[in-house]
């Protein structure tokens, strides 16, 4: 079956996905995601806050003999985010139907993590992240509050992970009647953390 996506480029256009009553990473969001989590082509990621499996897929497309764990503890993103891996004929994403951090510890160890919902677990995900994580890994989090933000970095510099944030704020045309108008999104933290090996840790 041929995949919805024939480009090698992240970025997958929001209408190309099915989607429900669960928000939805933007496309221009995915495309620099996808860049800041570095992706082998053999990676294992766990995608935790899946949503609807936009980044799931994107993931899945990228790292296409790794193996990508989507977590998701709302039914119906569960759901959706199979219908999406189904319509991308992507066969090397596992979906776990639970709550982070709980689910974790049952997975194999991991190269890359995406954090796009924590459900308020944020400092206890991280915690058991870093007990999976291979050094070199990099966890990529998504936030649209201060609060995220702050926790994020404060939580990954006290594992003492290198940390690189940056604020993407993404403005679109739309028309209006004649008009081409400008529609923006709302901004978001790109917070990334690299895991230090062992002889650069301090």
């Amino acid at each position: 079956m041929m995949s919805e996506w024939q480009y090698r480029t992240p970025g997958i256009p929001d209408d190309k996905f099915i989607r429900g009553q669960i928000p939805m990473t933007k496309e221009e969001v995915r495309a620099v995601t996808i860049a800041k989590l570095r992706l082998n082509k053999d990676s294992t990621v766990y995608d935790i806050g899946a949503g609807t499996g936009s980044v799931t897929v994107e993931t899945a497309l990228k790292a296409v003999t790794g193996t990508v764990y989507a977590i998701e503890r709302d039914a119906e993103g569960v759901d959706l985010i199979q219908q999406n891996i189904d319509k991308f004929s992507i066969d090397n994403v596992e979906v776990i139907s639970g709550t982070a951090p709980a689910v974790l510890k049952e997975l194999p160890p991991v190269e890359r993590v995406m954090i796009g919902g924590s459900g308020g677990q944020l400092k206890e995900i991280l915690a058991v992240v870093d007990k999976k994580l291979a050094m070199g890994g990099r966890v990529v989090i998504n936030a649209i509050t201060l609060d995220t933000l702050d926790l994020a970095r404060t939580e990954l510099a006290r594992l003492d992970y290198e940390v690189e944030i940056c604020n993407l704020a993404v403005t679109r045309t739309k028309e209006v009647g004649n008009y081409q108008m400008l529609d923006g999104l709302n901004p978001i933290y790109i917070i990334c953390g690299e895991k230090r090996c062992q002889d650069e840790a301090r």
